[in-house]
């Protein structure tokens, strides 16, 4: 076996969680290999688009709100290591009908961990924002203090970081085939090569159960869109529209104001497709609500947006069966770490995952608290 291809830590999918958690794990010095179906960051995943949100308040739960803190902290150092603008502070304004169970859990996330959210009343949200339409009975809560992360550039910032700090990357290699109990450590197989393991990080989204099947993983891939909307000048620019994301009753919409002439970028959390991830592709339009759900949604409640398309695109999103995320070692084997099913929320914590997930690889445990995640539950 020749030694170049044995690795203290093998991470498997260098995507989101992946890339993060082999910065991690380099800086610490960690023999780590990066192995990757693509060529991260790229669009055949979870990170492209340019943006993901950012909530401190956090509706899904608030035990997710001491994770989210976390990373907040680490994005802010992300950005001052790499030199690239990863944070952006332009507000999440969350909105939806007075009974919302999504913005009362908000609401006493932010009080249980005393974080600045201003809670509005309909009539205070049109006085800051005339271009928002709502119904009567709709609130708002604003986090001031929250905002987006520029994906791609995160991807980027820690591929940098761990190729600096000697992590070997290997592209365009999916992972066929992995012998858990080779004398040599964990093996993984590609259609080129061969690498040994002592431990292994699996971070290959939409594509867990197809590589470890035996788990019978309770996880969905779904096809999603995401699109750009022409926009009048200043109304919805950055600097004074905020991120935001609406509970419509039975559908949940999130959007972003106008970056450098981008048009305001929308989508929607749930709903959905379900496919299996070999065959995605862009092919925005295929189906006509991709863009006609889209439109709805701005003729309510951003009229003023619903201007010419200006892109359109497709990615992927894994969901769990009750939304949160996976992380846990195998059940057979507590050498291979597994993080999936993020559930279309997961992007945010992709710093303080790859803390989570070296500190697994590398002493066993973690210093957060991720028994919410147990494979088991």
């Amino acid at each position: 076996m020749k030694q170049e291809s044995f690795f203290d830590v093998a991470v498997i999918g260098a995507g989101t969680m992946g890339m993060a958690a082999g910065a991690f794990l380099a800086k610490q010095q960690v023999k780590t290999l990066l192995i990757d179906a693509f060529d991260p960051p790229h669009h055949h995943g979870s990170h492209h688009g340019g943006t993901r949100m950012i909530r401190h308040a956090y509706g899904e739960g608030r035990q997710y709100v001491s994770l989210v803190q976390r990373a907040q902290q680490l994005w802010t150092e992300l950005e001052e290591q790499s030199g690239y603008k990863i944070f952006e502070k332009t507000g999440v304004l969350g909105l939806g009908p007075k009974d919302s169970v999504f913005l009362h859990e908000t609401i006493e996330a932010a009080k249980k961990y005393k974080l600045q959210l201003e809670v509005l009343s309909g009539n205070e949200i049109k006085e800051k924002w005339p271009e928002i339409h709502l119904p009567e009975h709709y609130i708002g809560c604003l986090e001031k203090e929250s905002g987006l992360v520029y994906s791609e550039k995160a991807i980027q910032a820690y591929k940098e970081m761990a190729l600096e700090n000697g992590a070997k990357l290997v592209t365009n290699s999916p992972v066929l085939e992995i012998e858990m109990d080779n004398e040599n450590g964990i093996k993984m197989i590609t259609a080129d090569e061969e690498f040994y393991a002592k431990k292994i990080i699996v971070t290959v989204g939409a594509w867990a159960s197809k590589l470890l099947p035996n788990l019978k993983l309770p996880i969905q891939p779904v096809r999603k869109v995401v699109s750009w909307f022409e926009t009048p000048k200043d109304k919805f620019d950055i600097g004074h529209f905020p991120s935001f994301y609406v509970d419509d009753v039975d559908k949940m919409f999130y959007g972003f104001p106008n970056i450098d002439g981008t048009g305001i970028k929308l989508g929607r959390t749930d709903g959905g497709q379900p496919i299996d991830p070999d065959q995605h592709s862009q092919n925005f339009g295929a189906y006509e609500s991709d863009e006609g759900e889209l439109r709805d949604f701005l003729q309510t409640y951003l009229p003023e947006a619903n201007g010419s398309l200006v892109e359109g695109r497709t990615c992927l999103m894994t969901q769990s069966s009750d939304h949160h995320f996976i992380i846990d070692t195998l059940p057979e084997n507590d050498q291979v770490i597994l993080a999936c099913g993020f559930s279309g929320h997961g992007f945010k914590f992709a710093s303080v995952m790859g803390e989570v997930l070296s500190q697994l690889a590398v002493n066993g445990k973690t210093e957060h608290d991720i028994s919410l995640f147990a494979l088991n539950r």
